[in-house]
């Protein structure tokens, strides 16, 4: 039995379609809300209705322009707050800065640390995620955090490619979840050795394992400038794989990424709308995007109803 008041959704401007969606999929309005900018581009919060004593989710992905929906985000948990909500959860389905987790040089920030400081002042009470960079970083915040799995999502697509699958894991870091990928599909595993020279450049090396013959599916928590899958692809195909598709949940796709997935060997890139496409990634034929609402909904149903959340964490270790 739910203790913290009424259900209400709430949406910042970085996703509000997959915010609509999650509506639907509970039955329920987004909660009205103006959230603008002042001529000089300051970020204009105001809550369209009476929250308190209510328990509020609001849904915001961190994605570019990153600081400004981090900043959005934080006046929208501030107002929320002022306004005696009873509990306010951030749906947050992509988490910014989540690749800033540590220090690797001398004299640099951990971002995502600092994020996270950021929202729990602001006034979050707990947060739900997807696909965490590095799933340490739930330990940067003294609330709970709920990091879901879209692997369930991407696993219902690749299980219907044609061909035997081969999931691989782009470099070494991945392998764990690359294992627990190909361990649901009872798929074989393969790494691509890859060697980073600088932040953004990569170059992929070899494969360990056999593909030959194989379709192989590149899995990895986000692709960004896509440089890394575009090499494991052509590595994999260079090695005899009969095909390479390739399943991303965050849909970064900054800089040259597109244009390097056109111009790859790659046939399809599997993505989620955790966060939402560009016009110029909307035209790319090789992209497919699958909905994350109804996992985020089931998600938010239960926080709420206070039930398990663990039952939709879908990972097989």
């Amino acid at each position: 039995m739910a203790t913290h008041g009424d259900l209400k959704i709430l949406s910042g401007n970085a996703n509000m379609e997959l915010a609509v969606a999650i509506c639907d999929h509970l039955g329920c309005q987004l909660l009205p809300a103006l959230v603008d900018r002042f001529s000089d581009g300051e970020i204009r919060v105001e809550i369209g209705a009476n929250v308190r004593g209510s328990d509020v989710f609001v849904v915001q992905s961190t994605c570019a322009p990153v600081n400004y929906n981090i900043m959005e985000l934080c006046l929208i948990l501030d107002a929320l707050k002022r306004a005696s909500a009873s509990r306010v959860t951030a749906v947050v389905p992509y988490y910014g800065y989540a690749r800033q987790d540590r220090k690797v040089v001398p004299r640099a920030p951990i971002s995502a640390k600092l994020v996270a400081d950021f929202l729990q002042v602001a006034g979050m009470h707990r947060m739900l995620t997807i696909d965490l960079h590095a799933g340490q970083i739930q330990g940067f915040f003294d609330i709970p955090v709920d990091n879901l799995y879209a692997m369930t999502i991407l696993a219902d697509f690749v299980q219907h490619l044609d061909g035997d699958p081969m999931l691989v894991s782009p470099d070494a870091g991945g392998v764990e979840r690359a294992r627990a990928f190909a361990k649901r599909l009872n798929a074989g595993l393969a790494i691509v050795d890859k060697r980073r020279d600088a932040p953004n450049q990569a170059r992929a090396m070899h494969v360990i394992g056999s593909v030959e013959g194989k379709t192989c599916v590149i899995c990895d928590d986000m692709v960004d400038t896509a440089g890394t899958m575009v090499q494991a692809a052509q590595v994999l195909m260079d090695n005899g794989a009969r095909a390479v598709v390739a399943c991303a949940t965050h849909p970064v796709l900054s800089g040259p990424a597109i244009e390097r997935l056109e111009n790859s060997v790659i046939s399809q890139l599997v993505v989620t709308n955790t966060i939402p496409l560009g016009p110029v990634a909307k035209e790319c034929s090789k992209i497919k995007v699958l909905s994350v609402a109804g996992l985020l909904a089931k998600a938010i149903h239960n926080i709420h109803t206070e039930s398990s959340v663990s039952v939709l964490f879908g990972r097989t270790n």
